[in-house]
């Protein structure tokens, strides 16, 4: 099989897949940006906490939730002993107001994709094969599944660097695939665009977060996983690049080459 081809975990690139699944949701009027999270989670209806129930779905989407400390990351899952993360995420302390403090955090994507599950009872993969992978002539995925059988929005998304390049093509598209209109173009542009600023993780290129999507300066924007995965939308060149590695040392290295190469 040639290597573009072999399908591998595209970790945290999830995360802008997720980010598509919320846009289709929101044009079908399952949920609005500004819903109340604690409003839409049986689990957390009697939450007294005042910045918990100020917390809205775009605050999960722009990494704002406020909470103590980023839970649900990397390797931690495999240890955890908690079985329902729905009611594990809902423990959590939120110390800041949602929408102030930027927080990289796999909290708000895993709730996001199990609101999805609950609302259409469809998994985040099956809700988004016939709105978006069967259009893009993706083969069905596997994704990483938490103990109550809810896809994990956050990681663990298997696909190849083929198929992740059309996924950017359809967005350098803003939505149109062969003709159609698959995802609200308006969407499209407000997902990708800043949204907040990222603190620490703003660097040289990084300038900002949006809707699980991170922005670069200029015209253009990301998906990326640990690792070196990139998926990069340079709109004002009309170009993606989609990257797989297998760089688990310096992964960093993948991304500067990229960058120095085409920015």
């Amino acid at each position: 099989m040639k290597k573009e081809y072999k399908r591998q975990n595209q970790y945290s690139i999830t995360k802008s897949f997720t980010s598509a699944a919320v846009g289709f949701a929101i044009e079908e009027g399952l949920f609005e940006l500004n819903s109340k999270v604690c409003q839409l989670f049986d689990e957390a209806i009697k939450i007294e906490d005042p910045y918990w129930n100020m917390m809205e779905i775009r605050h999960l989407l722009t990494m704002t939730m406020g909470l103590e400390t980023p839970i649900l990351m990397g390797d931690s899952r495999k240890t955890l002993k908690e079985s329902d993360w729905v009611s594990y995420v809902f423990r959590q302390k939120v110390t800041e107001k949602p929408g102030t403090v930027f927080q990289y955090n796999n909290a708000g994507p895993y709730l996001l994709g199990v609101l999805i599950q609950r609302k259409t009872e469809k998994n985040l993969i099956e809700y988004l094969t016939p709105r978006l992978f069967d259009k893009l002539e993706i083969k069905p995925l596997e994704a990483e599944f938490c103990p109550k059988g809810y896809v994990f929005g956050a990681g663990g998304l298997q696909m190849n660097v083929r198929e992740l390049g059309k996924f950017g093509q359809l967005y350098l598209q803003r939505g149109k695939w062969k003709g159609e209109q698959i995802l609200s173009e308006k969407w499209i542009e407000e997902s990708t665009k800043k949204q907040v600023e990222c603190g620490d993780y703003n660097n040289s290129q990084v300038d900002g977060y949006g809707y699980l999507f991170w922005h670069l300066k200029g015209d253009a924007y990301m998906a990326n996983g640990k690792y070196g995965q990139y998926c990069i939308v340079l709109s004002d060149q009309n170009s993606v690049i989609s990257v797989n590695s297998p760089e688990t040392e310096q992964s960093d290295r993948v991304g500067r080459y990229i960058m120095k190469k085409f920015r």
